[in-house]
């Protein structure tokens, strides 16, 4: 697929190019960063590289990862980085994707990216076709979960072990959004278990 850009009231989600390096670089530094996402630690100039020129290109190339750049409508500052991971290539079934996203510390607190989210979610629903939407992060990363709340992710529990970091393996909090949670179609009709009382 070809890099789109999405805009929201303040946000533009485009696709990272060279001159963003030094921004990324900067934002990377911050411990929470490495610490709590799959970003190098250390982070150097040339993993920002790669990711930009290499990594992130080839995800769009090969309709497997759609990472955005989120910058400020008014001035381009970098506020973060958001992914759509599409799981069918992976090992799902089919129509499934998982969402990711880093802010940088300097963005935090302004809704930033739970408003990038909600607009990636619109376009994958819409746009994309995907059914169900997947969101995982470190068990007591508030912060993430936080974003995914405010983007209509629904909390489905903890997963053991899911996560390692640092040689040591972390349980994992995960959610999920279906379109009919935000009043959207489905090609495939969804039938939930039902409850008992």
């Amino acid at each position: 697929m070809e890099p789109i850009n999405l805009t929201t009231e303040r946000l533009v989600l485009r696709p990272f190019v060279p001159a963003d390096r030094d921004a990324v670089h900067a934002a990377c530094q911050d411990p929470d960063i490495p610490r709590y996402t799959s970003v190098p630690s250390p982070y150097t100039a040339e993993d920002a590289r790669t990711f930009i020129e290499e990594t992130a290109p080839d995800g769009w190339r090969d309709d497997s990862m759609y990472t955005f750049g989120l910058f400020t409508r008014e001035d381009d500052r970098l506020v973060g980085s958001m992914c759509l991971v599409r799981l069918a290539q992976l090992r799902a079934p089919e129509r499934q994707a998982e969402l990711g996203y880093w802010t940088a510390k300097d963005q935090r607190g302004r809704g930033y990216t739970a408003e990038a989210a909600r607009e990636v979610i619109r376009w994958a629903f819409e746009e994309l076709g995907v059914e169900r939407l997947e969101w995982y992060a470190e068990a007591g990363n508030e912060g993430s979960r936080g974003v995914a709340l405010k983007a209509g992710f629904t909390m489905e529990g903890t997963m053991r072990s899911k996560i390692v970091y640092n040689g040591t393996r972390r349980d994992a909090w995960v959610g999920s959004l279906l379109p009919s949670d935000l009043g959207l179609p489905s090609q495939a009709p969804y039938l939930p278990f039902p409850e008992r009382g």
